[in-house]
């Protein structure tokens, strides 16, 4: 977590990273300012420190984006218009059919694809940042799928896990075979930060980071 905080060149952020002990939990997380925590349950589809360093990649980029502050943002005014719109139901001034829809069509219009948006978006930095601290790049496609639980060839079509059989539109989150394509498009481009030893990349100059075209 450190070397990939190091390359981050966010030195205004407090970086402090956390194992949660819940075998159970396969997941990780990031708060504002720099805080990221995986949980032990995680362990067992990362296998090696390539495939933890995706992980926490793509957290710092979380935490980077500001992600987690937007989403909060976000929650708050989704909260305020659902809740507007139920009482233009209530007092009879909206068709409760219509607000029911509206709120559904916002979900499904705007708060999902940003949500996948933010996804994308700390897929393609996390790449970046695991390659200039060290890591290889290449590794993420294997850690990726094994998340899926799948063999490539079978991801979407004879083998999903619990909920990579909802369509994509309605997840906050790409497509298994999505997220996997992508990064594998992604890779040449980010090769060139690549350097096999930490010395060799967490010393250098850091460099911007490249956001999505």
């Amino acid at each position: 977590g450190q070397r990939i905080a190091k390359v981050a060149n966010k030195p205004e952020y407090v970086w402090e990273f956390a194992v949660i002990d819940d075998d159970e939990q396969v997941n990780a997380f990031a708060l504002p300012g720099g805080k990221v925590a995986v949980f032990t349950g995680i362990l067992k589809i990362t296998k090696t420190e390539a495939g933890l360093a995706t992980v926490m990649a793509h957290e710092v980029a979380h935490a980077l984006q500001r992600h987690g502050a937007e989403r909060y943002s976000r929650g708050i005014l989704e909260q305020i218009a659902q809740l507007g719109a139920l009482a233009g139901a209530a007092t009879g001034g909206i068709d409760p059919g219509l607000a029911i829809g509206a709120m559904s069509a916002y979900g499904m219009g705007v708060a999902l694809p940003n949500s996948r948006a933010q996804e994308t978006e700390a897929d393609f930095i996390g790449l970046q940042l695991m390659a200039k601290a060290g890591y290889d790049p290449r590794e993420a496609v294997p850690f990726w799928e094994r998340m899926s639980g799948c063999p490539r060839k079978m991801i979407g079509k004879f083998c999903f896990r619990s909920q990579s059989s909802i369509p994509e539109f309605l997840s906050t989150h790409p497509s298994d075979i999505t997220r996997i394509d992508q990064i594998e498009a992604w890779i040449p481009r980010v090769m060139r930060f690549y350097r096999p030893t930490s010395s060799d990349s967490t010393d250098s100059q850091p460099q911007a980071i490249p956001q999505l075209p």
